[in-house]
């Protein structure tokens, strides 16, 4: 990860290299930190981001499920990362906030720690590297499971939730994959270890619900509108881990992943060979938009400053 110049930490611009913590912070010792990832795009009108004001809401609410309550209004914080990238120069980069307990009381209780939020970017392409998103990635299943209901919050994007999430990417990587599929408690696919998951068949996206212990992604919610508005049926669905062997194609969509085209699942390669026509007709239409090349019909993108300003 290359620096940036500027990291804005508790309300202040600050050098990259400043920003720090002390070790002794609750939320590095316990896992109640909350994040978002976002992107802002190379557009001809300058760097946009893409869905900032539907992160930074998801933001607040997975606050509200961890029960922090931010110092900082909604507009303050979208304020904050529009003026972070235009002072680090970027035109384009990934966008990460982060609200965590600082140092206070050691106790699994979190009383008396205060809040702190941080927001910093940087430039990054693509999740899995040069290449996945034209060719696809091979993924297999992972030997972990989601999370239960009733166990951890899976609709917020808390720090803690993640610790499943690198041990199912760990587990894949050592056994040749870019990534793991996983089911939930009841053997019914979830997502990936950061990305939500669509198969292809005879014509129609499936992807799982909510109620499969998933994060309700906002590329998730793109890529049904578009595929809406293609005329692709979409249903949400509990997925038996045998369809993907009964698929045409799969896709990995998230902030980071984009929509990245599956390959190969457990060493077997799909029927149609990735990106399949689906996909690459979703990508096309989702790389236009966010680029500026077309309409931006959902309002989706923020542009950090005026056209010709």
């Amino acid at each position: 990860m290359q620096a940036s110049e500027f990291i804005w930490m508790d309300g202040e611009f600050i050098p990259f290299a400043d920003a720090r913590v002390h070790v002794l912070s609750h939320s590095l010792h316990y896992g109640n930190a909350v994040f978002e990832g976002i992107r802002a795009y190379s557009t001809p009108e300058g760097p946009a981001v893409l869905q900032l004001g539907a992160h930074v809401k998801r933001m607040f609410r997975s606050c509200r499920v961890l029960d922090m309550a931010l110092p900082f209004s909604q507009a303050e914080m979208e304020a904050a990362i529009l003026e972070l990238v235009r002072r680090n120069g970027h035109k384009s980069c990934y966008i990460r906030p982060l609200v965590f307990r600082g140092a206070g009381p050691l106790g699994v209780l979190p009383k008396g720690n205060p809040i702190q939020v941080c927001v910093a970017t940087w430039e990054w392409d693509s999740l899995h590297g040069d290449g996945g998103v034209d060719a696809g990635v091979d993924v297999g299943f992972s030997s972990w499971r989601r999370m239960a209901p009733g166990t951890h919050p899976s609709m917020a994007k808390a720090s803690g939730n993640y610790l499943n999430s690198q041990l199912v990417v760990q587990e894949a990587v050592r056994h040749g994959y870019a990534e793991g599929l996983v089911l939930d408690v009841d053997g019914y696919l979830s997502e990936g270890s950061g990305e939500n998951v669509f198969l292809v068949e005879d014509g129609e996206i499936l992807t799982p619900p909510i109620g499969n212990s998933i994060l309700a992604g906002i590329t998730r919610g793109m890529v049904m509108e578009i595929a809406a508005e293609l005329g692709i049926p979409v249903r949400e669905a509990r997925i038996p881990r045998e369809a993907v062997f009964f698929c045409e194609e799969i896709f990995m969509t998230g902030t980071a992943a984009e929509i990245t085209p599956v390959r190969s699942v457990d060493g077997r390669p799909l029927e149609k060979s990735a990106p399949g026509p689906v996909t690459k007709r979703l990508q096309e239409v989702f790389f236009a938009r966010v680029k500026g090349e077309a309409p931006d019909k959902g309002g989706w993108l923020t542009h950090v400053s005026a056209p010709n300003a």
